[in-house]
Formats: structure tokens, sequence, C-alpha cells
């Protein structure tokens, strides 16, 4: 620059506030290094290559005292520092890439959950399977942190895993329906130990403390397609199971009549 620059256009210059170049020249970082003729600082050239350099070194983390040192100190080969501070950088470039990555497949799991093909879902589900039902439940449920939970739990398990979900499923249903139909009573020690089976299922997918077990029981019996669901396996199965859920959350010091889902 054959002409120097007042404070004002060497921040707009350089990206800064003001307020930053009368900080740093305070401390002695950069100070302007020529005057106008009615005795204004102003900015020369090389004043402006030492304020890119140090935003440089900014950038990189350095304090503003280090970063003094660095540039005052004749000893210190600032190029030679400046590509090890690059090398660096490209290293941090690189595994904040590898975590962009990590994190994508996480959010793309955590998008559909369930991580088998429609024709895996039905032979492992079941022939009443219908893999459009995910999708139906993210838009009920979609904005939920327990939605999100099940969709990262679901999108770990492999299809043995799901198998073997489905087998303690299947069988704990066979469980509930033959103990409402043989009159277990809700509180008994045989429905307890029913209800935390169902409990611990149901955390398969997302916590599930007690308070929230009674809601889900709740829902459970007032939802059609859920209550149709129970029914298949014992006529009026959900409403038993949400009194031997309400039972079992009493005993362990929830009342049923003002749980709260949170």
């Amino acid at each position: 620059m054959s002409e120097g620059l007042t404070v004002g256009r060497a921040a707009a210059l350089v990206g800064v506030s003001v307020k930053t170049l009368h900080h740093w020249d305070a401390i002695g970082l950069v100070r302007p290094s020529e005057r106008t003729c009615a005795g204004y600082r102003v900015y020369s050239g090389d004043d402006i290559a030492r304020v890119h350099r140090v935003l440089v070194y900014r950038e990189l983390g350095f304090p503003l005292a280090e970063i003094g040192r660095l540039l005052d100190d004749p000893a210190v080969d600032a190029r030679e520092h400046l590509r090890r501070q690059r090398t660096e950088l490209v290293d941090r470039i690189s595994r904040l890439e590898t975590m962009v990555s990590a994190v994508d497949r996480v959010l793309a799991a955590a998008k559909t959950g369930i991580q088998l093909t429609p024709e895996q879902q039905v032979e492992i589900f079941g022939s009443d399977w219908r893999p459009e039902w995910v999708g139906e439940a993210e838009t009920r449920w979609g904005d939920s942190p327990q939605w999100t939970q099940y969709a990262e739990r679901a999108a770990a398990l492999s299809p043995s895993d799901w198998r073997e979900v489905t087998a303690r499923v299947e069988k704990l249903n066979a469980d509930l329906a033959t103990a409402h139909q043989t009159g277990v009573t809700p509180g008994s020690p045989e429905a307890n130990a029913l209800a935390e089976r169902h409990r611990a299922a149901m955390t398969t997918y997302f916590d599930c403390p007690h308070a929230r077990h009674v809601c889900l029981g709740r829902l459970l019996a007032e939802d059609e397609g859920f209550a149709g669901y129970y029914s298949g396996f014992s006529p009026d199965l959900a409403p038993w199971l949400r009194e031997v859920i309400n039972a079992n959350a009493a005993a362990h010091g929830v009342d049923p009549e003002t749980a709260t889902w949170d």
C-alpha cells in the first residue's frame, strides 16, 4: 500500500473490529507504525501483514501473548513454524472428516431405525408385519426423545439380534395370554414378574421407567390398533395388561393415577 490505512479502514480490510485493533495496539501486539499529517496513527502494508499473521495464529488457537513472542523472536522461523501448523491442521481436518462421517451414519440410521430390508422384516416379524408401520410410527412420535433412542438402538441390531428380540416378545405375549386366561391377578408376584418382562422388552427400544410404563399401558389399552394387537393373543388382554402394569408400578412407588411420560 502506498498510503497507510486508518484504524477503521484497516479493521474493515482484515475483518476484525476497531476495538480489537485498539486492544492489539494497547498490548503491543500490532502497533500502527505510521502517522498522518494530522498525527493520527495509520497502518502500513507491513502492519497489515502482521495483522494477518496474528489472525492465522489465532485460528490455530494460540493465545495473544504466545503470538507476540512468535512474531517478535528472531530465532523463530515463522515459515517453518507455519508449515508444521499446517500439517497439524490437515491431520485435524482428517480426524474431523472421519467424525462427520460417523455422525452422518448415525443420523442416517436414526432416520429409519430398523436396518432390515422389507423382505427381512416380513421374514423375521411375520407375514402380518407391514414395513410401512415404521413410517407411520415416525410420523406419530418422530419428534420425541424416545423415538431418537428407538432409532439409534434399532439401527444397532443385526438380523440375528432381531430374531432374538422377536422370539422373546413372542414368548412374552404367549405367557401374558396364558396368565390372563388362567386368571392371574394384577399385583400378584407372577403378574409383577410379567410386567417387568414387558417393561424390559420396551427398554430394548427406549428407556422405560415405571411411570413411563404406566403411560404406555394406558396407550396399549386405549389405542384401537394396540388393543387389537393384544386381543389377537387373548380377548381384552390389553386392559388386563394395563392393570398388571399399574399394580407393578405401584409396588415400585409410582402412583398410576398421576404417572406422566416424562
